[in-house]
C-alpha cells in the first residue's frame, strides 16, 4: 500500500488522563500498520505522562517528548512535526478517537497529483465517547477559495503529503488548524475527503469550540491579518461565515 510508506501521527497532550488511553488505542487498532504516533506532553499536572510512558513501553511506534511549561496546542503540535519522520504526517488530539481503516482509507486518496491533503467526516460522541449519530460531512473537495469561506475540515482528520508541500507548521494564532489548511492550499493543491466517516470528535472537552463570539473574531482576523485579503472580499467572505454560523446555531 503505497510502498508502506511511514505516517507521522501529530498528538498533543494536556491534563487528558480521562480520555488518552482510547486515543492511543485507536492508533493501535489501525489497519494499516507502518505509522509513528509523536506524543507531546504539554506539561500535564494530571497522570497523562504516566499513561504517555506506560504506552511508549509498549510499542517502539510511540514516541514522546515532554515540555517543562505549558506552551499551548499549537507549540506541542509543531514539535511533534519538527520530529516527524513519515512522508504523511496527521493529527490527532488525545481525547478524539480514529476508526481503524481511517489511515488505510486515506491513503488511497492522497497520492492523486493534485491533492496534498486527504480529509474525511467525523462523527460527534460525548464525553463517555458514545456515538451521538451527529455527523459533520463535509465538501467531497476544498480548494482554497471554498475554505476561506469557513473551516469545513476536521483537524483529527487531516492528512498531509510533506513531499508536495514541504512540512507545514501551524501558526500561533486562533484558528490554527484552518491557518495551516489555508497555507497548504494556498500553495494549488486540493484537499481530498474520503467521503466516509473515520474519527469520532468528542464534545465538551473542546472549550474553544464552544465561543461563537471568539471564533468570528478569530476568522476575521484569518481573513485580513493571515490571508491579508482586501477590505471588500473580507467583509463578503465574513458576512459569509457568520451567516452560515448563525444558521447553524439555531437549528
Amino acid at each position: 500500500m503505497k510502498g508502506e510508506e511511514l505516517v507521522s501521527i501529530v498528538m498533543p497532550a494536556y491534563n487528558v488522563e480521562k480520555y488518552i488511553e482510547e486515543s492511543i488505542e485507536s492508533v493501535l487498532y489501525q489497519t494499516y500498520s507502518n505509522w509513528e504516533l509523536i506524543i507531546v506532553n504539554d506539561c500535564s499536572l494530571d497522570n497523562t505522562y504516566k499513561i504517555i510512558k506506560k504506552y511508549h513501553k509498549k510499542d517502539s511506534r510511540i514516541k514522546s517528548y515532554s515540555l517543562l511549561k505549558n506552551q499551548g496546542v499549537a507549540n506541542a503540535r509543531n514539535i511533534a512535526i519538527n520530529n516527524a519522520k513519515g512522508k504523511y504526517i496527521t493529527f490527532l488530539d488525545s481525547d478524539d478517537i480514529w476508526l481503524p481503516k481511517k489511515l488505510e482509507e486515506q491513503l488511497k486518496f492522497i497520492d492523486q497529483p493534485n491533492v496534498a491533503m486527504v480529509f474525511s467526516n467525523f462523527e460527534k460522541v460525548d464525553q463517555a465517547g458514545r456515538r451521538t449519530k451527529r455527523k459533520i460531512i463535509a465538501p467531497s473537495v476544498v480548494d482554497y477559495h471554498l475554505l476561506l469561506r469557513g473551516n469545513c475540515i476536521g483537524c483529527l482528520t487531516v492528512m498531509y503529503d510533506t513531499e508536495k508541500v514541504g512540512k507545514m507548521y501551524f501558526k500561533n494564532v486562533r484558528h490554527e488548524d484552518c491557518a495551516l489548511w489555508l497555507s497548504i492550499l494556498k500553495k494549488g493543491y486540493k484537499a481530498q475527503n474520503t467521503n466516509s466517516v473515520m474519527a469520532l470528535y468528542r464534545v465538551g472537552n473542546h472549550s474553544i469550540s464552544s465561543n461563537k463570539m471568539k471564533i468570528l473574531s478569530w476568522q476575521w482576523n484569518i481573513l485580513r491579518k493571515e490571508e491579508k485579503l482586501p477590505w471588500g472580499r473580507a467583509v463578503f467572505l465574513y458576512i459569509h461565515y457568520a451567516v452560515k454560523a448563525l444558521l447553524k446555531a439555531i437549528k
